[in-house]
């Protein structure tokens, strides 16, 4: 396995801390907002990191957080008149709802930010005896100075990022670099106590405190891997970072791995353009295989823009895996080809190189319907292509549907009953040995852009595009 490191910023060979074990840590969602593509893209992209180790026979213990406490949160209780109980608990099944419809799986621990108080609260208490953390009248803050690393991980430009702080420059800090750990608690705010000054947690400590109560191992790396977006590496992965090595003696992790942004229209996705483009609306459009299949069919550090064009593009290329699944439905699957796992796997052991590993999927899929045409009833052979089709969907997460109702996607509930309704009649037409009336079905449902397929178990039908 060859990953690319952020803070080196080349591809390196991925050795593990424990052999055969991996220990990953995903910057979860600030549940204060329905999840948007963002969010989409890098759950995307470390589910499918966790899925090749698990196909390379790693034990993988894989953590995403929830950040359910956070200045955005407490905006959205003061305009709403809701708890923070019932916003972040309504996010947070809706983000995982989303999640699943795109074959997201959970994480093995999901720690939210308001059940780590007792651990964050420890975490600060250490550091303020230690001297690298120091109080102000709202909160506590991190010394950055005493961490001679400090930057080591974004490789920022020191005079450039004191420049970009002034903006939020508080004269009781030390230095404008330094960030709150802790903010005291102010009025109708949610409120902990602590020994230090009643308050909530900062950004940033919470996952350094997940991490230590979760994943941490002995040693000189406390996880194998940390990733997020890429816009997640400054502040709040240098932030993170830094804590750790000041408290514990140790680098929070071996590898950070950084998913590119998403643009939409060629503009960065961001709240204050208005082209955040929500989850929930993308899923009102195109099924959650569809979206997971676009989106991870770009290499995930690059940057991706979002086309309707292209997302219609790559479906055709979902659709063929779908016809071939097609050809084998039904069949019991044998043991998948062990070139193909080969080649898929060496592909995605490289840095997840998805564009090399779905050209072998390609190839698979145009050689198994050669064969097919040539030999439509080699059962062996329809035995090893339903079984490469299910590995498939370990792997990538793709190709979940009944092939059959994969093509009936967009097809409200109405319209099925009519097309259903339709075929009744039909049916009835044929045993009737009225075929003018049947062809004349067929006719009336091409017309809708409904395909008919007359097969042994029934007839069966698809929407094609018009």
């Amino acid at each position: 396995m060859v990953i690319y490191d952020s803070v080196e910023k080349k591809k390196v060979p991925f050795i593990p801390l424990r052999e055969n074990e991996v220990k990953i840590y995903v910057c979860g969602p600030t549940v204060y907002d329905d999840a948007h593509l963002g969010h989409a893209r890098s759950a995307i992209a470390f589910d499918v990191l966790r899925r090749v180790f698990l196909a390379l026979d790693y034990k993988v213990t894989f953590v995403k957080n929830f950040t359910d406490i956070d200045d955005k949160i407490i905006k959205k209780m003061k305009e709403s008149h809701q708890s923070l109980e019932a916003i972040t608990s309504y996010y947070i099944e809706r983000y995982k709802t989303e999640m699943h419809a795109l074959h997201v799986k959970d994480a093995d621990i999901e720690p939210k930010a308001t059940e780590t108080v007792e651990e964050i609260i420890d975490f600060i208490a250490s550091m303020l005896d230690t001297k690298v953390a120091y109080a102000t009248s709202d909160g506590i803050y991190f010394d950055t100075s005493k961490d001679k690393k400090y930057l080591c991980l974004s490789h920022r430009n020191i005079e450039e990022d004191a420049a970009q702080s002034r903006v939020e420059q508080k004269e009781e800090k030390k230095d404008q670099k330094d960030f709150a750990l802790w903010k005291f608690s102010k009025e109708n705010e949610p409120s902990y106590p602590a020994p230090f000054g009643a308050g909530r947690p900062g950004w940033h400590i919470e996952c350094s405190a997940m991490i230590e109560k979760h994943l941490a191992s002995e040693g000189d790396f406390q996880i194998d891997i940390h990733a997020g977006g890429a816009d997640l590496l400054f502040p709040h992965h240098e932030n993170e970072a830094a804590q750790t090595r000041c408290k514990s003696h140790q680098e929070l992790a071996k590898y950070w791995m950084h998913n590119g942004f998403v643009t939409i229209s060629g503009e960065k996705m961001s709240k204050s353009l208005g082209n955040s483009f929500f989850l929930k609306d993308a899923l009102t459009n195109y099924s959650g295989e569809v979206l997971r299949f676009y989106l991870l069919a770009t290499h995930y550090r690059a940057n991706f823009n979002f086309s309707e064009e292209d997302l219609l593009n790559t479906k055709k290329r979902l659709d063929k895996l779908y016809r071939l699944k097609k050809r084998v439905f039904e069949t019991t699957p044998n043991e998948p080809s062990e070139n193909f796992k080969e080649a898929i796997l060496e592909a995605l052991s490289d840095d997840l190189n998805i564009s090399k590993a779905l050209a072998s999927l390609d190839e698979m899929i145009s050689a198994a319907n050669e064969m097919l045409d040539a030999n439509p009833k080699d059962k062996a052979f329809k035995a090893i292509t339903c079984a490469n089709l299910q590995w498939i969907e370990a792997v990538l997460g793709i190709g979940l549907y009944n092939p059959y109702s994969y093509f009936q996607i967009g097809v409200s509930e109405e319209e099925k009953a009519e097309i259903e309704g339709l075929l009744h009649e039909r049916a009835e037409a044929k045993k009737a040995k009225d075929f003018a009336k049947a062809d004349a079905i067929r006719t009336t449902l091409e017309a809708k852009h409904i395909q008919l397929m007359d097969t042994a178990s029934g007839t069966q039908w698809e929407k094609v595009n018009s």
